[in-house]
């Protein structure tokens, strides 16, 4: 190789190499900035991943069919029952605590280990006592503070502080722990008398605790003030109230928020409640604080309490203008109290739910409010009752199943409530077809059990439109709902089937074994139970035409001499036309016998038509002497 050709080798290495060194020096490597992971966001990305299937049962029964319950009672005795299990679980670890102190990880997880015993003769300290407050244990809480009495022991006013509001957040007693979620679901909602009524414990420890502070500061009387006024002892924290604004205090604003809250029980009149709230909110303005979101749902409730005049409405669209103003975002239930407020059972129809959609539609809502939980059972509620409007409902439920929004429909009271006025307001407004596909086949059991006064509505439905294809599923969902011994029931699904004679054999034949399926049900229940269904001459009767009509000749025999035996006892008669069938059978059976027997019967219940039955029977059947007689006998009866 020459020179020249050795030199423009060199030259083209060392023209990479420095396309090399200069591409090094341009490639940077960013580093992300850390994004805090929770524990559980893996998981909940995972989830993300799966639609929901409303046809499965939840995830805390067994994927076993035999195990899946099918009813609200089942529902409620199976989740307790494994509920009780794990109380069991903890009364073993408190009762044999020197058993559980291995370590089974590390860190160690503190629920593991059992938990810490006081005594009176404990030797305890004040971060003993904030141990236990961050622990919610309210007893021991109260324990440790009567051992520091007892011994004379000083507390700092900031661990009495705590002390003070721990006691006033729980009224000085014990709640259920969080992780008896199960207990939290069913327990049904308080009624509003419930709801209503003083539970604060007169002379409680909070109430001992406040009284030890020689010169209670702000803090203290805002606690305490907001302890009484959330169980509802009212007057005495008003008392305080006035206390606290003349020694010159500076409440918090919750504490305002909790004497707005409870001012019907202050004031009587609508017009001295009204101006009583102007005066808090004033009240507030002076002493300098921001109102919050708890500031106008307190507003929004009293309002919401203030009966169903012209002047109640403007004044809640005043608040959330006024409020709207100060930045404040109304939460779910903000809402729930402008639709207790505007939409009154007997009050003019509003089209407020429709604007309140608006503004609530395709968001992610965060429970924000206790009140958040009522709002969608209201709103579905107003739909129905108060609106029946399909379109809205539709819109409610849609709004329920956005994002994580289900995790506010309360419990399991609630959310029940919720799907009746749901079903309820479909049932009036859809397609009968496109409510038992499109949704009771999806919801019913797993997410909803109808109740009986919807399933009532749903066998009206299935009559009115003729869709006697829908009984054998009806009346299956019916067993297994328990309702197959509700008479209201039974009598109806009977008279759809009797009234809707179907063309189809199959459904005749199903028709049949139902009826049948009611009488063994009934004839077989417990008599020494309270609500037992009585047979009646009415509901006989169409048991008879059902199994007549698919000649069931035996069947009926056994319902006809039910009728004929317990006559004294039944109240009232069957139909003409079942017994006329059943004479109809007998002769075609050729068992005369039995047919005088139900003519018999019929001419002691007063059927003028009886005597036409006699005749039938001797025209077409060849009687003996015997039954000639029987039947004479029956027509002289009829003819005197």
């Amino acid at each position: 190789m020459n020179i020249q050709g050795v030199f423009l080798q060199r030259l083209k290495r060392a023209h990479l190499l420095t396309r090399l060194f200069t591409t090094a020096k341009e490639e940077r490597i960013e580093i992300p900035i850390r994004i805090h992971r929770g524990p559980t966001d893996i998981l909940r990305a995972l989830e993300s991943t799966i639609k929901q299937d409303p046809t499965a049962a939840h995830y805390k029964y067994h994927d076993d069919p035999y195990l899946i319950p099918n009813n609200n009672i089942a529902k409620r005795s199976y989740a307790m029952a494994q509920e009780a299990g794990r109380k069991a679980a903890h009364w073993v670890r408190s009762e044999n605590p020197e058993l559980f102190n291995h370590r089974e990880c590390d860190p160690p997880i503190e629920s593991f280990f059992p938990k810490l015993v006081y005594a009176k003769e404990s030797e305890v300290t004040e971060q003993d006592l904030l141990n236990v407050i961050d622990k919610n244990e309210v007893s021991n809480a109260i324990l440790i503070y009567n051992i520091f009495m007892s011994k004379g022991i000083e507390i700092s006013n900031e661990a009495r502080q705590s002390l003070l509001e721990f006691l006033c957040y729980n009224n000085s007693e014990d709640v259920l722990e969080e992780e008896f979620i199960e207990e939290r679901w069913f327990k049904q909602s308080s009624s509003v008398k419930e709801r209503q009524r003083k539970t604060w414990k007169d002379g409680s420890v909070a109430e001992e605790v406040f009284k030890s502070i020689e010169n209670p500061n702000a803090e203290a009387y805002s606690a305490i003030i907001q302890g009484m006024a959330k169980f509802n002892q009212s007057s005495r924290a008003y008392q305080l109230f006035e206390e606290a604004q003349q020694k010159g205090l500076n409440l918090d604003v919750n504490a305002y928020n909790s004497i707005i809250k409870v001012s019907h029980f202050l004031k009587e009149g609508y017009d001295l409640r009204w101006a009583f709230v102007i005066n808090m909110l004033q009240n507030i303005k002076q002493a300098g604080l921001k109102p919050n979101l708890g500031t106008l749902n307190s507003v929004l409730y009293i309002l919401s309490t203030m009966g169903s005049s012209k002047m109640v409405k403007n004044f809640t669209i005043k608040t959330l203008q006024e409020f709207k103003c100060l930045g404040i975002e109304p939460s779910l239930g903000s809402w729930y109290y402008v639709l207790t407020a505007i939409c009154k059972e007997r009050g003019p129809k509003s089209a407020v739910l429709a604007n309140i959609l608006v503004e609530v539609m395709n968001k992610n809502h965060q429970i924000r409010d206790i009140s958040d939980t009522h709002f969608f059972v209201t709103a579905m509620d107003v739909a129905n009752n108060h609106l029946n409007d399909v379109v809205l409902g539709q819109k409610v439920h849609e709004l329920l199943m956005f994002g994580n929004n289900y995790d506010l429909i309360g419990d399991s009271y609630k959310e029940s409530i919720y799907y009746r006025h749901y079903f309820n307001l479909l049932l009036a407004n859809v397609p009968l077809d496109y409510f038992i596909e499109k949704t009771y086949n999806r919801l019913v059991p797993n997410v909803y059990v109808p109740e009986p006064t919807v399933m009532r509505e749903v066998i009206k439905q299935i009559d009115l439109n003729g869709a006697v294809d829908y009984i054998p599923q009806i009346w299956s969902d019916m067993v297994i709902f328990s309702h197959n011994l509700r008479g209201d029931l039974i009598n109806l699904i009977l008279r759809v089937m009797v009234d809707n004679e179907p063309d189809n054999s199959q459904i005749t034949k199903t028709f049949s074994e139902i009826g049948w399926d009611i009488y063994t049900t009934v004839e077989g229940q417990d008599e020494q139970k309270f609500n037992t269904v009585q047979f009646s001459g009415e509901m006989l009767g169409r048991i008879l035409l059902v199994l007549l009509r698919n000649n069931e000749f035996e069947k009926a025999c056994l319902v006809m001499d039910k009728l004929n035996s317990n006559n004294q006892n039944i109240v009232g008669v069957p139909s003409f036309e079942a017994l006329s069938l059943f004479v109809d059978h007998c002769i075609e059976n050729k068992t005369p016998s039995k047919a005088i027997e139900c003519i018999q019967f019929a001419s002691d219940s007063g059927f003028p038509d009886a005597l036409a039955l006699g005749g039938k029977l001797n025209e077409k059947c060849t009687l003996d002497e015997m039954h000639l007689n029987k039947l004479s006998k029956v027509v002289d009866l009829k003819i005197n």
